[in-house]
């Protein structure tokens, strides 16, 4: 068995290499590239986002409140006037997915802002399948969207789970049935400190939808849709009921408590998915044709 092994692997080698000699080049078929992670946010500034705060018109950064330095994106207050006044904000990346693998590192620096609601002390998020920023109203205080929640501890011996799910204007569906629940708490241990929390979110369109905190899957539930409560001040036009969500915006969330991201990185995985194509990968989980590209 050796020696006709050996024979084949030789006269395989001499064919290429006649093959090589007199047709110059072999052509090899498409091969699935490595999963690419891209930065949405490059480290250096926020020409690729837009900010929407409470009360203010879209794109206007009241007070430099998401700003770049150290190469990360911070949330500050420092240069508010002395009032929170529901200064909700959020930070949206200017491109909409669907199908995708995100992930974010971040933590908790500082103190609440004085007169910022309770609730929101070491308390962030991450919106995805967000409505457009330019949908919304002056006085809309939150996107019709679906919240990765990131706490931190506040008390020890107090859990306080972080990669929660809190849905502003959405319902999903949780062990079976819409969730009436504006918040459903994760399974995540809890992070005290200024500690950095790896958070992650597997998106599939209007199907599954899967937390991970540092590694741990934490919390899975489905087919996220617009309806809910909490959010006001929206425009009718943009909150129709009932209706799936399979795609939409992923903003950084600002509600008063000082907030770091350093790593804000997707793997899209919505793509082509013919093998005969040059940009095809095998980790694509929802095929798009239109996206294959051939020589």
């Amino acid at each position: 068995m050796k020696t006709t092994f050996r024979y084949t692997q030789l006269t395989f080698a001499i064919c290429l290499g006649l093959l090589i000699s007199r047709c110059g080049t072999v052509k090899v078929p498409a091969q699935p590239m490595e999963a690419e992670w891209v930065p949405l946010f490059n480290g250096k500034d926020l020409d690729d986002w837009t900010v929407k705060v409470h009360h203010y018109d879209v794109g206007d950064n009241y007070a430099d409140t998401f700003r770049v330095e150290d190469g990360i994106v911070k949330v500050r207050y420092d240069k508010y006037d002395g009032q929170f006044n529901d200064r909700f904000a959020h930070l949206y990346y200017n491109k909409p997915y669907s199908y995708y693998h995100l992930v974010v590192e971040y933590r908790f620096v500082g103190d609440l802002y004085p007169g910022a609601p309770v609730y929101t002390l070491k308390n962030s998020g991450v919106m995805f399948h967000s409505q457009d920023p330019k949908t919304m109203p002056k006085e809309q205080n939150w996107p019709i969207s679906v919240e990765l929640q990131l706490l931190a501890g506040i008390k020890e011996g107090e859990p306080r789970p972080t990669g929660n799910m809190c849905s502003p204007g959405t319902d999903v569906v949780y062990e079976g049935k819409i969730d009436p629940r504006h918040c459903i708490n994760s399974s995540s241990k809890t992070y005290f400190g200024d500690q950095w929390v790896r958070a992650e979110a597997i998106v599939l369109g209007d199907s599954l939808i899967t937390h991970i905190v540092n590694g741990d899957t934490v919390l899975q539930y489905s087919k996220p849709q617009i309806g809910g409560g909490v959010v006001e001040g929206f425009d009718p036009l943009q909150k129709k009921d009932g209706q799936l969500l399979k795609e939409g915006f992923i903003a950084l969330q600002s509600e008063g408590q000082p907030v770091d991201f350093r790593l804000v990185e997707i793997k899209n995985l919505k793509g082509c998915k013919d093998p005969k194509a040059t940009n095809y990968k095998a980790y694509y989980v929802k095929s798009d044709p239109s996206a294959c590209v051939y020589k």
